[in-house]
């Protein structure tokens, strides 16, 4: 398997956990009003990227991980850098990295939420296109 096929590539990348080579999302929306926008089907191979209504309701659980990770690591860094870190000063840092990684964090938690469910069947010309 290609380095471009692989499980932490098609994450890292939002790309379809089936083939790993369309978009979830369309090119050039990350930091815009319609990062949240996403793709109804893989432009590529054909995968629902909604297979259920509310499928991502769990994704939640994930961005939930991801900022627990990141108010960790902001602490840690705090207590490096300021002797008395306050929860003002915590809340301050967590708030500007939350918000300012907020479209990154949700691409990658609905990312890694249908990867958990949909299993890769190789490059999109191997595979049957699904037909919808």
């Amino acid at each position: 398997m290609s380095q471009r096929h692989s499980l932490l590539y098609g994450i890292a990348a939002v790309k379809c956990p089936r083939c790993r080579e369309g978009n979830m999302f369309p090119e050039g929306t990350l930091y815009s009003t319609k990062f949240a926008d996403m793709h109804e089907y893989c432009p590529c191979c054909g995968q629902s990227f909604e297979p259920e209504p509310g499928y991502y309701y769990g994704a939640m659980y994930v961005s939930f991980a991801i900022n627990v990770a990141i108010f960790l690591v902001s602490l840690a860094v705090l207590y490096q850098f300021v002797e008395e870190v306050t929860v003002a000063m915590m809340m301050g840092v967590v708030a500007v990295v939350v918000i300012g990684l907020l479209p990154i964090i949700f691409r990658l938690s609905r990312a890694l939420w249908i990867n958990i469910f949909i299993r890769y069947e190789g490059p999109c010309s191997q595979i049957p296109k699904k037909v919808h």
